[in-house]
């Protein structure tokens, strides 16, 4: 019986349930079962066998959402190994600089996402740990191909893959996710296969998720929404996985109308740029069933316009982070648009939630502090750094989670902000997200993102970058005279900036530091 608290162990477990259930459907109408899906993964398993992978070892896997990144992750899993994910926004040095920390001996990749050919990123970086880069699409070359590396498996017999996984214990060393780097050198968090199975079932209950659901993954497999909340969580509840490569507006509406999607997770962007959308109101969007997203701060506008103008019966909240597996908190399918749009839920069974002042004491509920979470899904800590691992996971095993947050009296989470995305504004704390989700209440915005700017009188002032909707028109002095009604005078912009588009990951999060400049 293979365990199934296990990466592997959880696709073994549903090929042999329903052998011919539609795992995956791809963009181009190609589509794998289950018991497909399971015998790629076992080739995939064959050939890393065969390559000379031993357990522990490491792949990089650089490339956008597709079948082939599910099969090698699940692949080099099978067999021991450990799978490390690389942003598709990463330059260069950057991907460098994670590929040789973890000692990476095998690169997948493409040649040609949005006009990047990624191995010529690498051309003159110093990688003496990468041995072979393998294209996982058309773009390479026959000799550099996935088909090629896959062929060097066919000698390998049933019996050494069944002896590969037969070792593979749920404490094992899954994945290594490293964190943004936004404030210094990313950090690879290690999550184990219990911690990641565990922790997608535990998101998979909550959300209701089952195996009538037809999952568009917008949010990117390098990141925990779309890899351990997205097609794991889909193989847990036998949902069907839809990848979507590129995060646009336009592409995702033309995917739930022509593939009936039902599920729909992504940040609150995603929902922002369909509302906005010309072709939305020409789109059938009846298929819809349910939306997650998650942020410091979902405006009850956003959520309202989520029901009524694009659909979704239920919308859902969520928080996580990388050292968490993916999930701390979820709102669940009963709870009122208030909850949803004012918090992010509760923790998931098995986590404890603590909210603390600067001195390490707990605040009252109602009272903000910075959020601590303890529990089964808390990473082994950092790839090689105990001093890393030390700063951010107490001796009792609290993780601090640099976020501010209020935890009430029933156990739900409204974070405020990232505690370094805080400024102080003549001495009151400023947190961007709640003056964000004050300004987006104005009908001509579409998105917004605030920033603290130096001003020589109050320390610190806001500033606004906004996006209007189309056909709105809006003046700085207009904006800042409606926000000095709507808001406490130190939240106030006192600039406004409009612009075309925000900077975002690929998994739509803002990224302020690139607007502090």
């Amino acid at each position: 019986m293979p365990l199934q608290n296990t990466i592997p162990g959880v696709l073994i477990a549903a090929a042999q349930a329903h052998p011919d259930k539609i795992a995956v459907e791809n963009e181009d109408g190609s589509s794998l079962t289950l018991g497909q899906l399971l015998h790629e993964s076992r080739r995939a398993a064959a050939a890393f066998i065969a390559y000379g992978m031993r357990p522990g070892e490491r792949i990089a896997v650089w490339a956008p959402n597709s079948t082939e990144w599910i099969i090698a992750t699940i692949g080099v899993q099978m067999i021991e190994g450990v799978m490390v994910p690389l942003n598709t926004r990463l330059k260069g040095r950057e991907a460098a600089y994670i590929m040789d920390r973890s000692s990476a001996r095998l690169l997948f990749t493409v040649r040609d996402f949005l006009k990047t050919d990624y191995p010529a990123l690498l051309a003159d970086e110093n990688l003496p740990k990468l041995e072979r880069t393998v294209i996982l699409d058309a773009s390479g070359s026959p000799d550099e191909s996935w088909e090629k590396f896959l062929e060097l498996g066919k000698s390998v017999p049933a019996e050494a893959i069944d002896a590969a996984f037969a070792k593979l214990k749920d404490d094992d060393v899954s994945d290594i996710l490293f964190t943004s780097g936004t404030t210094g050198k990313p950090k690879g968090a290690l999550s184990t296969h219990y911690q990641t199975v565990v922790t997608s079932r535990s998101w998979v209950n909550a959300i209701g998720l089952n195996d009538s659901d037809r999952y568009l993954i917008v949010n990117p497999f390098f990141h925990s929404f779309g890899y351990k909340s997205g097609w794991l969580a889909c193989l847990i509840a036998g949902a069907t996985i839809l990848p979507q490569a590129v995060f646009e507006a336009e592409a995702v509406l033309r995917r739930i109308a022509n593939d009936r999607i039902t599920v729909l997770p992504g940040a609150p962007t995603l929902y922002q740029s369909m509302l906005v959308s010309p072709v939305l109101k020409t789109t059938d969007l009846s298929s819809l069933r349910m939306a997650i997203t998650g942020a410091a701060v979902v405006p009850r506008q956003l959520v309202e316009r989520m029901h009524s103008e694009l659909g979704f019966k239920i919308v859902l909240t969520g928080y996580g982070l990388t050292e968490s597996s993916g999930t701390v908190t979820i709102c669940d399918a009963g709870d009122s648009i208030e909850r949803v749009s004012q918090t992010s839920g509760k923790a998931i069974p098995g986590l404890e939630l603590r909210s603390v002042d600067p001195q390490g004491k707990d605040v009252p509920p109602g009272e903000p502090g910075e959020i601590l979470v303890r529990g089964f899904n808390i990473v082994q800590g950092y790839l090689d750094d105990p001093k890393a691992t030390a700063e951010a996971i107490d001796a009792d095993g609290w993780f601090r989670t640099g976020d501010i947050g209020i935890i009430d009296a029933d156990g739900y989470i409204r974070i405020t902000d990232r505690a370094k995305d805080m400024f102080i504004v003549g001495g009151f704390n400023c947190y961007p997200a709640e003056t964000e989700g004050l300004l987006l209440e104005h009908p001509a915005i579409a998105q917004v993102a605030v920033v603290g700017v130096p001003d020589e009188r109050m320390g610190e002032v806001a500033k606004a970058f906004v996006i209007l909707r189309p056909g709105a028109t809006l003046t700085e002095a207009e904006l800042i005279a409606w926000a000095r009604k709507a808001m406490a005078n130190y939240k106030v912009p006192r600039y406004v900036e409009f612009v075309d588009r925000l900077p975002t990951t690929a998994s739509g999060k803002v990224q302020r530091f690139q607007l502090r400049g």
